[in-house]
């Protein structure tokens, strides 16, 4: 078995088409090819959201957190392919399933992404994903994406 890659945000940046203040992963601490990912997402106090979501009790919005698990499984899909966002390629949202939050999630936090490819079909890919805070899961859903060039 080939070790796991190791992916720093420099290296995310070359797969993701995605900046700031909406690249949500800073990384990606274990990647095993076809199979599975790890990212992390530190949450900090100064992320632009916290301005509106609450001020007085700043919680990540779960869509964002989804958006977290869909960049994660986007890097996965682009480094099984060989292909980046730099080859005009994008993962667009098919669909999401059984999306459930659990626990909110703060400035502090450390979000551990996890997510596993669960089938690739005629390319559509399905993952099955979660993120925790400290080994209590904050989220998880199936999400279901596609590989679509950019004209």
């Amino acid at each position: 078995m080939s070790e796991p890659e190791i992916l720093n945000a420099t290296d995310i940046m070359r797969l993701l088409p995605h900046r700031y203040p909406f690249l949500l992963l800073d990384r990606v601490v274990e990647l095993r090819l076809g199979e599975r990912l790890t990212a992390i997402k530190n949450i900090t106090v100064s992320e632009p959201f916290f301005q509106g979501h609450f001020p007085n009790y700043p919680i990540m919005p779960g869509v964002l957190i989804l958006e977290a698990m869909a960049q994660a499984s986007a890097v996965l899909g682009f480094r099984s392919t060989g292909t980046s966002a730099a080859d005009d390629n994008v993962y667009l949202f098919v669909g999401i399933d059984k999306a459930r939050f659990r626990q909110a999630v703060q400035p502090g936090d450390q979000l551990l992404i996890e997510v596993e490819l669960k089938r690739a079909v005629r390319g559509m890919w399905m993952f099955a994903c979660s993120a925790t805070v400290d080994g209590r899961e904050a989220a998880s859903a199936e999400i279901m994406c596609t590989l679509k060039a950019v004209q």
